[in-house]
């Protein structure tokens, strides 16, 4: 589905400028093919241990706290970053450690050590639901036999979660960093209808694998005279109007799906875990992989948030008769779809998010072309997807479609999403052997 005023060909060089990146990842080679432990469940339960504590950790992290998808990402980093360091080691470190590599054997019950791992760093990031979370802990070693095994498992799982709560101690999580409020032509100030600021936090949040937030900075939005900004300002006022006419019923749910803060790209990696039928370490692996990319991805995105501070759509449009451009005309009524998220626009966080998962996904399945779903109650649809890069493109224009950012602000931020990717699988969780 075309945007408005796009053309074919301006369609596919806007969608080649997005994947040239992925492209490059993906043709790295093949880590699936590369796995050679494939030790399976010891709780007496076809589950993939991995993936069920996953779907526990998404009910600490969003059914019970409700973080936002910016804090959701460095939650989910620290569970699956040491769940893998726990199998890792079980399986004789086949691949690089993320942060240790606790001695072990082999013989150690794997279910034992994901659920410690697990419990135990969700427990420090949430010590308001230890009860539930302990409940939950219990019921999951109650399955596990008794024995030395069960026992080697827990300490592995132990000393993985101690590693990855100590590496983010201090770590900038939660700081009282806010964002300037402008009142320049160009400058982010809160917004319509709720006029919140938050997230500023993250822009300074120690990363989990980049050396520096700052590490791929881009030259920044369009100029206010430009042309590119006149383009993405009319495209944006156009179809991403709360009463565009223009606007596909398709658009539209797309828009919603793609903001659910319930996000689907959760449940969208058990999917995968699930019918691609990874063993618990490439599960492990897998979950890692991406979500330590989506963390890193988010506060460098965040970081150039902060050194723009660029105003958004909501902002330009109504406010367009001070910006000297005279390809643009102010509507001081205009409203998007979407409610604006509380933080400047350039770059969009959610497709620095998307495109560090979808090229993580690619490069770790080796190929682009695997199907998946996902269910949104927000837009009560589920979408499906043909592959990782077709799920980028979506969410490049569902964010113009939702009226929440500028073309531009979603193709950088989807470039630094992928350039996150790349320097991961170049210096982390490489085979050994």
């Amino acid at each position: 589905m075309l945007a408005s005023g796009e053309t074919g060909r301006a369609t596919v060089l806007r969608r080649k400028a997005v994947f040239l990146a992925v492209a490059a990842i993906v043709t790295v080679g093949s880590p699936v093919a590369l796995e050679g432990s494939s030790f399976a469940s010891d709780s007496g339960t076809p589950d993939n241990a991995v993936v069920v504590w996953d779907r526990n950790a998404q009910t600490a992290i969003w059914d019970n706290a409700h973080q936002q998808p910016q804090v959701q990402a460095r939650s989910f980093a620290m569970v699956h970053g040491a769940v893998y360091d726990a199998l890792n080691a079980i399986a004789g470190t086949p691949y690089q450690p993320y942060l240790v590599a606790p001695a072990a054997d082999g013989t150690e019950s794997a279910d034992a050590a994901v659920a410690t791992a697990s419990f135990l760093v969700l427990n420090a990031l949430f010590p308001d639901q230890q009860a539930r979370l302990r409940t939950q802990y219990d019921e999951a070693l109650a399955a596990i036999p008794d024995g030395t095994a069960k026992q080697r498992g827990i300490t592995v799982g132990t000393q993985a979660a101690d590693a990855m709560i100590a590496a983010r101690r201090d770590d900038g999580a939660f700081g009282s960093q806010t964002w300037p409020v402008g009142t320049q032509p160009g400058q982010w100030r809160p917004t319509p209808p709720t006029f919140a600021s938050d997230g500023a936090w993250v822009a300074h949040l120690k990363p989990f694998l980049i050396p520096s937030a700052s590490m791929f900075r881009t030259s920044g939005p369009p100029a206010l005279t430009s042309a590119q900004y006149a383009r993405d300002i009319n495209e944006v006022k156009a179809i991403g109007s709360a009463t565009s006419t223009i606007r596909t019923a398709d658009q539209t749910q797309a828009a919603i799906w793609w903001h659910d803060r319930h996000l689907a790209e959760w449940e969208i990696k058990r999917q995968l875990a699930t019918t691609r039928r990874l063993s618990p370490l490439q599960a492990a692996r897998m979950f890692a992989m991406v979500d330590l990319a989506e963390a890193d991805a988010t506060t460098a995105c965040y970081n150039e948030k902060a050194a723009w501070n660029f105003w958004r759509p909501v902002t330009a449009i109504q406010l367009a008769d001070t910006d000297g451009n005279p390809k643009t005309v102010a509507d001081p009524a205009w409203m998007p779809l979407l409610v604006t998220p509380p933080h400047p626009d350039f770059t969009s966080g959610h497709t620095c998010f998307t495109a560090a998962s979808m090229s993580a996904l690619a490069y770790f399945f080796g190929r682009d072309d695997i199907p998946f779903s996902g269910f949104s109650a927000d837009s009560g649809t589920t979408r499906y997807f043909r592959g990782f890069s077709q799920a980028l493109a979506e969410v490049v224009n569902a964010r113009v479609w939702g009226g929440i950012h500028t073309r531009t602000a979603d193709l950088q931020g989807a470039k630094i999403g992928a350039q996150v990717t790349a320097y991961m699988v170049t210096h982390y969780f490489k085979p050994r052997r």
